[in-house]
């Protein structure tokens, strides 16, 4: 329903903070309410979650982090609070390269996540997130894949190869090395 909030933290809790919008105080369940600071202004992207008996805000810094968190609420045996456990531990890059990299070891170090959840997650959502690769722009990497498309391989190689990108290259630069690690594989 919300897509983001902007405003300023008006306290911070070990589980949530309090983000002030014209007059109101949003209650937002974060993965690290300490990496806000009292009275400055975010942007924060918000999911509300709404059950039977709860309706509950959740809010993250980057909408790479929501993404991630929405995908994985959609992994059986996966509720809102293991995910976020999960974006509290680790940045949205390592979990991503250890579910593309099926690295369940990686996984199970997660509070809450055992080894059936671990291997859930991976059979799941393994090749579903290109979404992210540290800062690239989904139209940068969509266009690499399309390229690479484009030249006969398959997305099932691609998405194996495209969180291995260095993010600080040109679109050109990009395909060379997705080419140079095909080849290689």
């Amino acid at each position: 329903m919300y897509g983001y909030i902007i405003g300023k933290v008006m306290k911070i809790t070990p589980k949530y903070i309090i983000c002030e919008n014209n007059g109101i105080g949003y209650e937002i369940i974060v993965p690290n309410p300490f990496n806000y600071k009292l009275n400055e202004e975010y942007k924060i992207y918000t999911y509300q979650h709404v059950r039977e008996d709860l309706i509950e805000l959740y809010g993250f810094m980057e909408f790479e982090e929501k993404e991630l968190f929405l995908k994985l609420i959609s992994v059986s045996g996966i509720g809102p609070k293991s995910a976020l456990s999960i974006l509290a531990t680790g940045t949205v890059n390592e979990i991503c390269r250890a579910i593309e990299a099926r690295n369940d070891a990686y996984l199970r170090k997660f509070p809450g996540i055992g080894s059936k959840a671990s291997q859930q997650i991976i059979l799941d959502l393994a090749g579903k997130l290109s979404f992210t690769n540290e800062g690239v722009s989904n139209s940068k990497l969509d266009d690499v894949e399309d390229a690479l498309i484009a030249l006969g391989y398959s997305k099932k190689e691609i998405t194996k190869v495209i969180p291995k990108l260095d993010a600080n290259l040109d679109e050109g630069e990009l395909i060379k090395e997705a080419l140079k690690k095909l080849i290689k594989a």
